[in-house]
């Protein structure tokens, strides 16, 4: 133990002090809040994006666009990733589960099977949609675009 590394006990300072408690204390009064308005009260808590009373941003700016709520979000899929991913591991029938344990998208995603790339051996391929030039392509080697 030398003098440079000597330090007080955890807790032995920098008490948490509970202020509010009589005006001996030096916080008596308005306890550190200041005089009236809102934050002086209790149970005050601000509004997210709260500007103090300027009209706030997600009110100045304009509403744009529309949402539909029908919308299907597909993760796309090239025949040249199917053909890789085919070689590599020597596959016939390529899968959702095969694109998941892949690590090409994750379970709650729904696939599309898109064009571009080359096919070079009749693959059976199963996904939630095809577009017309990869069902073609497949398709045009004997093999088997099935829709889930």
């Amino acid at each position: 133990m030398e003098l440079n590394n000597l330090k007080p006990a955890k807790g032995a300072t920098h008490r948490e002090r509970r202020i509010g408690r009589g005006e001996g204390s030096g916080k008596g009064g308005t306890s550190t809040r200041g005089h009236k308005g809102a934050q002086s009260r209790s149970g005050y808590s601000r509004k997210l994006g709260f500007e103090g009373g300027q009209m706030p941003l997600q009110r100045r700016l304009p509403k744009f666009g529309f949402t539909n709520i029908e919308r299907v979000e597909f993760k796309p899929i090239n025949l040249g990733t199917l053909e890789t991913l085919a070689e590599k591991r020597g596959l016939k029938e390529i899968s959702v589960d095969t694109l998941i344990e892949a690590g090409f998208i994750s379970k709650n995603d729904r696939v599309k099977i898109l064009g571009n790339g080359t096919l070079t051996k009749a693959l059976t391929v199963t996904a939630h949609a095809f577009s017309k030039s990869a069902q073609a392509a497949i398709e045009g080697l004997q093999g088997k675009a099935i829709k889930l």
